[in-house]
């Protein structure tokens, strides 16, 4: 059997109506759509939007949970307590999972955002909070590999899916460079495609300090509001179509 890899992206981030956005023309060329369920962004009538997309396209649907933080795009760290999370984690993933219920398809995975997921990556009470939503729910987790997030996940029997990002960058120690640094986002299609070839082919990146990071992606994601997001996924189609890799959800 061929090898698979899923291609994920963030959506129902945008300001504008879902189907007035560039949005749309992502849905055919991921496998896995991660959804805004209003902490960060989105809000019920995108919600349903995407949830119906990918029901057209065959799209499996994550719950993209977050820090209730609309105001920063839940890009800024917060000093939350552990309970004020979960329960605002919970009602953003039942809300999707009720949306996603009306439109004939279920949310099978949850991908916190921006900073939670990176707070969560090292903090442990937060991690704590993100592993035991999954299990809760019953549904997979994905999220940086070597992580806290994924050592409690395998504690607590979470099906835990490592993300590789193609459009960001990363230090040699594994973790994603600051949004605040002038090299943190990737957006030339060749560049994109490079990255992913070598990361198939591999096993590894090259990262903004001169190593080499070993990379193990099940989940290859590029962000819906990157430059040229569209492009940047055709490029990653294209380097696992050449890899002889089949993009498959998780």
């Amino acid at each position: 059997m061929a090898r698979a890899v899923d291609v994920n992206c963030d959506l129902g981030e945008t300001p504008l109506l879902w189907h007035d956005s560039h949005e749309p023309d992502l849905m055919a060329h991921i496998t896995s759509a991660n959804v805004a369920c209003g902490g960060h962004a989105g809000d019920a009538a995108s919600m349903r939007a995407v949830c119906a997309s990918a029901v057209v396209h065959g799209v499996a649907i994550g719950a993209q949970v977050s820090y209730p933080d609309r105001e920063h795009f839940g890009r800024v760290a917060m000093e939350i307590d552990a309970q004020r999370l979960d329960a605002s984690l919970d009602y953003q993933f039942s809300m999707l999972a009720d949306i996603a219920r009306d439109c004939g398809t279920r949310v099978t995975y949850i991908k916190p955002h921006g900073a939670l997921y990176n707070t969560a990556a090292t903090n442990e009470a937060h991690a704590a909070v993100v592993v035991a939503l999954a299990q809760r729910h019953q549904v997979a987790l994905f999220g940086l590999a070597n992580s806290a997030t994924a050592r409690l996940a395998v504690q607590h029997g979470v099906r835990f899916v490592a993300e590789w990002f193609a459009d960001r960058s990363y230090f040699s120690n594994g973790l994603l460079t600051p949004r605040s640094r002038p090299d943190a986002l990737i957006t030339e299609p060749d560049h994109i495609y490079a990255r992913v070839t070598q990361v198939l082919n591999d096993g590894t990146v090259t990262t903004v300090d001169g190593g080499l990071l070993a990379v193990h992606a099940e989940t290859i994601c590029v962000h819906s509001d990157t430059p040229g997001a569209a492009e940047l996924l055709r490029a990653v189609r294209t380097a696992c179509a050449d890899a002889g890799v089949v993009p498959r959800a998780r």
